[in-house]
C-alpha cells in the first residue's frame, strides 16, 4: 500500500483522483450491448430471455423456475449448523429492521380539515442474487428481511443457474429460510429486463434490488424510471480510521477483507501513528500469505489502497468524511466519542471488535450500502427501500373558503387561472 502524508495536497488530492476515476462512467460497449438486450427481451419476453441464458451460459438449466419442492429439499438437505447460523443470522437483521418501521399519521384540526400520510409496501419487488462461484446468500436475508417487514406483497428472485444448470442449494436455502415467493433461474441484463418489462412466466415488478456485475448494474440503471432501484453499487471499500491504541493486526485483516473482493476494491488506513502505519503493512504483507484470493487483494491494495498519515483524530475524521465510505472502521480509543462527528459513511463499526464482517453476515444493520462517496447522500438499503407514501387531505366548505383568496392570489401570480377557477367554481352558489 502507498503510504500518503494527508497534510500535502498534492498528495492527497491524487490518490482521491483516482478513487473517483475508479468509478467513472460506464463502459460504452457495455451500455450498448445491454440496450440491446432490453430491447430484445421487451419484445421476445421469456424466450428471449432463454435464448440469451443459452448464448451466454451454454446450456439451458434444468427448469425456468424452481419449483417449491425443489426449494423445500435444498432446506431439508442442508447442513444443520449453516441452517443455524442463518437463522441466527436472520433474527439479528429482522430485529434491527423492525426498529425502522414507518407509521403514518393523522392530523385532524380544529377547523373541520383531516390532513394526513399513509405508508405501506410495494406490490412486488424483484431481488437479483448472483449464482456459480459468486453466490452469496447472505444478501438474499439483507433484502428479503426488509422488504417482508415493509408489508412487500410478493418477492420475485432471479439467480443464475450454476454450470450444470441446477440452482446454488446456498441460495435456494436462505430464500426459503427468508421467504421469497418465486424463484427464476435467469441471470445477467436480460433477467433485469424480464423483471422490468414483466413476461408471461416472469411477473412485473415494481422494484429490484440485490447485487450483480457491470451487465446487471448497468441494466438497473438504464431501466430506473420504469420500475424502482435500489441504487447502483460500485466497488466495495472500507476506510479504517486507527491511533496507537488500534491492534495492527485486526486494521490489517479488516483491509483485506474489502481488498479480496475485487482488484477495484479500496482499502485505506487513516491513522494517527506512524508507528501504527508500519505495523499494519508488516501484517499485510504476513496475513496475505495465507489467503486464497492473495492476487487479488494484492491487487486491490497495490492499486487502490493506501495509508492515509495524519496529524489528529479531528484530521482523521475530516479524511473519513472527504471519502465518505461504504464502511468505516473506528479502532481508535474512545471511538464512540468520534460517532457524532462521522457524517458520510454508509456503515459505521466502533472499536476493536466490532469488525465490518460482523457487518457482512450477522450484527443486523444491511450490508446494502451506498459505495463510491454517495454515502453523502445516499443511505443504506432498509425498511424504507421498499415503501412508499401517500398524503391524503380532507377539507370542509368552510375551511376552503378560509383559503380561497391566498389560493387563488397564488394561482393567478403563477398565471394558472384554471387552478384558480377549480377553487372559486365552489363558491359560486354564494354570489
Amino acid at each position: 500500500m502507498k503510504q500518503i502524508n494527508a497534510s500535502v495536497a498534492e498528495e492527497r488530492e491524487a490518490f482521491f483522483q483516482l478513487l473517483d476515476e475508479r468509478t467513472g462512467e460506464t463502459n460504452q460497449r457495455v451500455t450498448e450491448t445491454v440496450q440491446e438486450i432490453l430491447k430484445t427481451v421487451k419484445a421476445g419476453g421469456d424466450d428471449a430471455v432463454k435464448n440469451y441464458t443459452l448464448k451466454f451460459d451454454g446450456s439451458l438449466p434444468e427448469y425456468y423456475e424452481v419449483p417449491r419442492e425443489v426449494i423445500n429439499d435444498a432446506l431439508t438437505d442442508a447442513d444443520q449448523a449453516f441452517v443455524d447460523a442463518m437463522l441466527n443470522a436472520i433474527e439479528n437483521v429482522r430485529d434491527f429492521h423492525q426498529r425502522q418501521v414507518e407509521q403514518g399519521f393523522i392530523h385532524p384540526m380544529a377547523n373541520g380539515v383531516i390532513l394526513g400520510q399513509r405508508v405501506r409496501g410495494l406490490e412486488r419487488v424483484g431481488l437479483y442474487v448472483p449464482g456459480g462461484t459468486a453466490a452469496y446468500p447472505s444478501s438474499v436475508i439483507m433484502n428479503a428481511v426488509p422488504a417482508k417487514i415493509a408489508g412487500v406483497k410478493e418477492i420475485i428472485m432471479v439467480t443464475p443457474p450454476r454450470k450444470d444448470g441446477t440452482p446454488n442449494p446456498d441460495i435456494l436455502i436462505a430464500a426459503a429460510l427468508c421467504g421469497v415467493d418465486r424463484i427464476f433461474l435467469s441471470g445477467g441484463a436480460q433477467a433485469i429486463a424480464a423483471l422490468a418489462y414483466g413476461t408471461k412466466e416472469i411477473p412485473k415488478v415494481d422494484k429490484i434490488v440485490g447485487p450483480g456485475n457491470i451487465y446487471v448494474a448497468t441494466a438497473k440503471k438504464l431501466l430506473y424510471g420504469i420500475v424502482d432501484i435500489d441504487m447502483i453499487a460500485g466497488p466495495s471499500e472500507v476506510l479504517v480510521m486507527a491511533d496507537e491504541t488500534a491492534n495492527p493486526a485486526f486494521a490489517a485483516a479488516d483491509l483485506m477483507s474489502q481488498a479480496e473482493h475485487d482488484v477495484m476494491a479500496s482499502s485505506i488506513l487513516v491513522t494517527t501513528s506512524e508507528k501504527l502505519a508500519e505495523q499494519v503493512q508488516a501484517e499485510i504483507n504476513r496475513q496475505v500469505q495465507t489467503l486464497e484470493r492473495k492476487e487479488i487483494i494484492e491487487k486491490s491494495m497495490n492499486t487502490y489502497g493506501a495509508i492515509l498519515l495524519c496529524n489528529s483524530r479531528e484530521e482523521a475524521t475530516a479524511l473519513a468524511n472527504r471519502v465518505a465510505p461504504e464502511h468505516l472502521e473506528v479502532l481508535m480509543e474512545n471511538p464512540m466519542e468520534l460517532l457524532g462527528a462521522l457524517d458520510n459513511a454508509g456503515s459505521v463499526f466502533l472499536g476493536q471488535y466490532a469488525s465490518e464482517p460482523l457487518g457482512d453476515y450477522y450484527a443486523g444493520p444491511n450490508h446494502v450500502l451506498p459505495t463510491s462517496g454517495t454515502a453523502r447522500f445516499f443511505s443504506p438499503l432498509g425498511v424504507a427501500s421498499f415503501t412508499k407514501r401517500s398524503s391524503y387531505t380532507y377539507y370542509t366548505k368552510d375551511a376552503l373558503r378560509a383559503a380561497k383568496d391566498d389560493i387563488v392570489l397564488i394561482a393567478n401570480r403563477e398565471g394558472l387561472t384554471a387552478h384558480a377557477n377549480a377553487i372559486t367554481v365552489r363558491f359560486e352558489d354564494e354570489k
